[in-house]
């Protein structure tokens, strides 16, 4: 089995991964706390959380079957080495399952606040009804020939998948608003930091195996670190650039009764706030 050649090349690969964590773990928490406080979830988009959530629950079936199982892992280093070391670390594993349950989470929040005209869309249904129907394919398949590693790769190409277009509908939903307000900020930034630490970690591991297959060894974790910054980025100008938020006139009242326009930030209820 490989080990790290470099011992500062691994603490930094753990500090990466664990800021990696942290990042993505808070990350969801800025939008249930607008949802809190505005009790509506109108700006966000469902299908975007419903995408979301087999998304996580496929990596999470695939970070955990490839940490744990030694089976798994056999046939992970069967097919590319057995100097390879595993592309899942702890971390990993751990923000799956935060994900999981924080995505579900935010479901029940679409389920029990203001959603004003909004609804999931039967696209949307359609794409994860497919993705889990081919994922119960592929495990009919596995099981004559007890292909784990084959069948847990099914699951990381759904996660793949939805992790490409899961973030559409949001982007096409605030271009149609024109606005950002109800999708909060505070989830991009935290999301494209994790992005870029996640990234990191495997550039990190890579250098010191002197190996780049952990990038197509993983192609999930790769695809989880580029596709989210890509779509960060698209949210952060679409917020800050294309519509920002806007200011509005409010009239106060003078000492001599009459009225002056006074210039202040929009307390609108459904003001995006974190």
């Amino acid at each position: 089995m490989a080990s790290w050649n470099s011992v500062p090349l691994e603490v930094l690969y753990d500090v990466l991964g664990w800021l990696a964590f942290i990042s993505w773990t808070i990350t969801g928490y800025p939008q249930v706390i607008l949802n809190f406080r505005r009790k509506s979830v109108v700006g966000l988009n469902f299908d975007f959380m419903l995408l979301n959530l087999t998304k996580q629950s496929s990596y999470l079936i695939y970070n955990a079957s490839l940490f744990f199982s030694s089976t798994v892992q056999k046939q992970y280093h069967e097919k590319f080495g057995f100097n390879e070391m595993i592309p899942v670390a702890v971390n990993d594993v751990a923000f799956s399952i935060h994900a999981v349950l924080l995505t579900a989470f935010i479901l029940f929040q679409i389920a029990i606040y203001d959603r004003g005209d909004q609804k999931f869309s039967r696209t949307s249904i359609g794409i994860g009804s497919a993705a889990w129907l081919y994922a119960a394919v592929c495990v009919f398949i596995a099981i004559p020939t007890h292909s784990w590693f084959w069948l847990i790769s099914c699951f990381n190409n759904i996660q793949v998948v939805m992790t490409i277009i899961k973030y559409i509908p949001q982007v096409i939903m605030n271009f149609r608003r024109k606005s950002t307000v109800g999708f909060s900020i505070g989830n991009v930034l935290l999301d494209f930091f994790g992005g870029v630490m996640n990234y990191s970690q495997m550039v990190v591991q890579s250098i010191d195996q002197n190996s780049w297959v952990n990038f197509y060894g993983n192609i999930g974790k790769t695809m989880v670190s580029l596709v989210s910054i890509f779509y960060d980025i698209i949210f952060m100008i679409q917020h800050y650039v294309q519509y920002p938020s806007k200011k509005m006139i409010m009239p106060s009242v003078s000492r001599d009764g009459t009225t002056e326009p006074l210039l202040k930030a929009s307390n609108h209820p459904h003001s995006d706030a974190v």
